[in-house]
């Protein structure tokens, strides 16, 4: 028997479910990088970088070419980029609808009088 979609889905959205991946696959979805390139944008130990690569790797968001003893990363799609726009797009309404509620939460308490 074959895995359902949805479980699949939600393996995919747990590969990308941590913050060093999503902010390599944000670096790549402009250009190809080198690990050094990455390592100082990623803010992660050089070790840690390599584990979270592998797991892009294994998960073939990410592709490498190496050049010389340099390995260069890129996406293996440009729908990955695509993703995590839209991802953005989703993120900035959300907030957007939470400081909307703030603001109104805020509101009515200054029209509401203090208890004495």
């Amino acid at each position: 028997m074959s895995t359902p979609l949805y479980q699949l889905k939600a393996e995919f959205f747990k590969t990308l479910g941590h913050p060093a991946r999503i902010r390599v696959l944000e670096l790549l979805s402009d250009r190809e990088h080198a690990v050094g390139e990455m390592l100082p944008e990623v803010g992660i130990e050089p070790a840690h970088l390599s584990q979270q690569l592998a797991v892009l790797r294994r998960a073939n968001l990410v592709r490498t070419r190496k050049e010389g003893s340099t390995v260069y990363y890129s996406l293996t799609s440009p729908q990955v980029a695509e993703l995590l726009r839209v991802a953005r797009t989703i993120l900035s309404g959300v907030l957007a609808g939470q400081a909307e509620l703030l603001a109104d939460l805020k509101a009515a308490q200054g029209v509401r009088k203090p208890r004495s």
